[in-house]
């Protein structure tokens, strides 16, 4: 199951389970899409994978199965 991180590892905004800008790679590691446009270029600097937009979990499910509140937060430095 998705863990639904909380916040973009690059520049740490906030990215709420319903957000339609968090991005994700193939190990979850979870970029708003700004910095994954801008910053990554398309490309997952931990594993070198591509992303894709990360699902939004129904409201009624995020009751069972919550959202987490793991932060990472792991800024890119912009060479």
């Amino acid at each position: 199951m998705l863990e639904l991180r909380p916040s973009c590892e690059n520049c740490n905004i906030s990215l709420p389970a319903d957000s339609e800008a968090a991005m994700i790679c193939t190990y979850e590691c979870t970029f708003c899409k700004s910095c994954v446009d801008e910053v990554l270029k398309g490309v997952c600097p931990n594993c070198g994978g591509n992303f894709c937009q990360r699902p939004v979990r129904p409201k009624d499910m995020l009751i069972k199965h919550p959202a987490s509140k793991k932060v990472v937060f792991k800024p890119v430095i912009n060479k």
